[in-house]
C-alpha cells in the first residue's frame, strides 16, 4: 500500500511498531507504558498548584493539564483513538486520588518508584528486542506508545480508530 494512502496516526503506529517486533519486549510493554503514563501523570499531580486553581477543583492540576494537551494532540491523530485515551486517562485519575489519598508514601514518592522501575523495564525489552526505543529518535513516540498499545484493543473489538 502506497504510504500516501496511510492515514497520518497509522504512519506513526506502523514505524513505532518497527522496533516492538519481539513478544517479550511487547509484553513489556503493555505492563511498562501504562506503569510510566501513570507515574508521570502523577508526579505532575504532585507538583503545586496555584490556590485559585485548586480551590475551582481537586482535580485541576498539572496532570490534568497535560492530559488535556495531550488529547488535543491526539485527536488531530485519530478522534476514536481519543476516547479510548481519554477513558484510560478517566480510570487512571480515579487511581491516581486513590493511591494519593491512601497510598502509605506520598503520591510523588509513589510514583517516581514506579516511573524508575518501568524505565529499567522498557531499556530491558528494548534490550532483547536489540533495537533502541523510538522516542530517543522522535519523542512524540513517547505519545505514541500509549496509542499503539490502544490500537491492538481497537483492533481486537473490530474497531476502526
Amino acid at each position: 500500500m502506497s504510504t500516501a494512502l496511510i492515514s497520518p496516526v497509522q504512519q506513526l503506529l506502523n514505524e513505532y511498531a518497527e522496533s516492538h517486533q519481539n513478544p517479550t519486549n511487547k509484553l513489556v510493554h503493555w505492563v511498562c507504558v501504562p506503569l510510566i503514563m501513570f507515574a508521570i501523570l502523577g508526579l505532575l499531580w504532585s507538583v503545586p498548584v496555584p490556590a485559585a486553581v485548586s480551590a475551582v477543583s481537586p482535580w485541576l492540576n498539572w496532570g490534568t493539564v497535560v492530559m488535556v494537551l495531550a488529547l488535543v494532540y491526539y485527536v488531530r491523530l485519530s478522534p476514536r483513538l481519543t476516547v479510548g485515551m481519554l477513558l484510560v486517562w478517566l480510570l487512571m485519575a480515579g487511581m491516581l486520588r486513590f493511591v494519593g489519598n491512601y497510598a502509605p508514601l506520598p503520591l510523588w514518592a509513589v510514583c517516581l518508584i514506579i516511573f524508575v522501575l518501568a524505565w529499567i523495564g522498557q531499556f530491558w525489552g528494548h534490550k532483547v528486542e536489540g533495537k533502541k526505543p523510538s522516542f530517543l529518535k522522535d519523542l512524540q513516540f513517547l505519545l505514541i506508545g500509549p496509542l499503539w498499545l490502544l490500537h491492538f484493543i481497537y483492533r481486537r473489538l473490530g474497531w476502526r480508530y
